[in-house]
C-alpha cells in the first residue's frame, strides 16, 4: 500500500516501473530539436484519416501499440488502461484505443494528463491487485485549434505569448519488473486559479499551479532541489518558466539549474515560430515517453520530477469571461528500487 506524507503526497511501498513507453510525433514535431527521442515520426498528420479528431486517435492508437510492443505483451495481458485528451468528452481516447479493448478509465486533467494517468497508475500499481496499467494521453495542433480557438482557414493572429499544441502521443505501460526507471512517489496538485482569463497565456495561468504542487512535494517529503537531477515541468512555455522561476524564488527556492520545460524542449523557438513554445496533451507526455525515460534508461539521469500543468477551462467558460482554474500532478522516477520517505 502507499505510505501517506502529508496531504498529498503519497510514496510506493513496492514502486512499481516503467516497463516500456513510447512516443509518436507529427511533421512539426519531427522537424524540431527533439525528433531523435520519438520512437516514430508521422509527416502525414491527417494519418490518413478524413478529420483531424480521428487523425489525433490513430496517435494515441500508435503510442499504445508501440509501447505494447516493446513491452511484449498483447493487449488482453494489461489490466486497465488509463487515457484523456484536450477534446470534448476524450473522444480521441475513446476512439483510439477502443479496439485493444483492454478495461478503461477516461481522465480529464488538460495539459496535466500525462502525470494524471501516471500517478494513478503508480497509486493502483502499488499493491500488484491491478498490474500492468498503460497510460496514455495526445493532442493534435488542429483538433485543438478547431475546439478551443478558430478554424485553420480563419487564418487569425497569434499573441507572442501564445503556445503551439502539440501533434503527439505518449504511452507508458506501468507494472511490476525489477528493471528501471522506477515510479517511487506522486503528488496530487490541488486547483489553482490566480484570476488569468487569457487563453492565449497559458504559461501564466498554469505556473501557479506547477510551483504549488512542486512546493508541496518538497514539504511533504522533507527534500530539496539539489537532491534531484532533474525537475520536468509540462508546457509552461517561456513565459510559464519565468513566472514559475518567481514563485518558487519568492519561497526561497531555486530550480533554475536542474529543470527543463517540455513546451520548451519539443520546438525550435528561434527557427520554428511557435511563439512562447509548445503545449498540449501531447507535448508533455511525447516528452516524458520520449526523451525523459531514455535518459533514465541510459542513466544520464536518476532522480527525477516530472510535473504537467493542465488548464481546466473549456470553450463555454472563456466565452463567458471565467478566469482559467488550473492544476499539476507530479510523478517521482528513480533508477533506484528502494523505497523511499517511510515515516515521512
Amino acid at each position: 500500500m502507499p505510505i501517506a506524507l502529508g496531504r498529498s503526497t503519497f510514496a510506493m511501498n513496492r514502486p512499481p516501473s516503467i516497463l516500456s513507453s513510447a512516443a509518436v510525433g507529427g511533421k512539426k514535431e519531427g522537424e524540431g530539436p527533439m525528433a531523435q527521442w520519438f520512437d516514430e515520426i508521422q509527416n502525414d498528420t491527417t494519418f490518413g484519416e478524413k478529420t483531424w479528431e480521428k487523425a489525433e486517435s490513430r496517435f494515441q492508437q500508435r503510442a499504445c501499440e508501440l509501447a505494447l510492443k516493446k513491452a511484449k505483451m498483447a493487449p488482453e495481458q494489461v489490466k486497465l488502461l488509463l487515457a484523456g485528451d484536450l477534446l470534448n468528452q476524450c473522444i480521441s481516447s475513446s476512439y483510439g484505443v477502443k479496439e485493444l479493448l483492454i478495461p478503461f478509465f477516461g481522465l480529464y486533467g488538460a495539459c496535466s494528463t500525462m502525470t494524471e494517468a501516471l500517478a494513478l497508475a503508480g497509486l493502483l500499481g502499488d499493491n500488484r491487485v491491478i498490474d500492468p496499467i498503460l497510460a496514455v494521453t495526445s493532442s493534435h495542433f488542429c483538433s485543438a485549434e478547431r475546439q478551443f480557438r478558430y478554424p485553420l482557414e480563419y487564418g487569425g493572429q497569434r499573441p507572442p505569448t501564445a503556445q503551439w499544441t502539440a501533434t503527439a502521443s505518449g504511452a507508458a505501460l506501468v507494472g511490476k519488473s525489477s528493471k528501471p526507471p522506477y515510479l517511487k512517489a506522486v503528488t496530487i496538485g490541488t486547483i489553482q486559479d490566480l484570476g488569468v482569463h487569457d487563453i492565449n497565456n497559458m504559461g501564466a495561468a498554469m505556473a501557479p499551479a506547477a510551483a504549488a504542487t512542486l512546493l508541496t512535494f518538497f514539504q511533504d517529503t522533507g527534500t530539496q532541489p539539489h537532491q534531484y537531477d532533474g525537475i520536468f515541468t509540462g508546457d509552461l512555455g517561456q513565459v510559464g518558466t519565468k513566472l514559475f522561476y518567481q514563485l518558487l524564488a519568492q519561497q526561497q527556492v531555486n530550480v533554475t539549474s536542474i529543470h527543463q520545460d517540455c513546451g520548451c524542449l519539443i520546438f525550435d523557438q528561434k527557427t520554428q515560430d511557435v511563439h512562447a513554445g509548445g503545449s498540449g496533451c501531447g507535448c508533455a507526455a511525447s516528452m516524458g515517453c520520449g526523451y525523459l525515460m531514455r535518459q533514465l534508461e541510459m542513466g544520464k539521469l536518476h532522480q527525477v520530477l516530472f510535473l504537467a500543468t493542465g488548464a481546466l477551462m473549456s470553450t463555454v467558460s472563456c466565452q463567458q469571461g471565467c478566469s482559467i482554474p488550473c492544476i499539476s500532478h507530479l510523478v517521482y522516477l528513480s533508477t533506484d528500487p528502494a523505497p523511499v520517505f517511510q515515516g515521512g
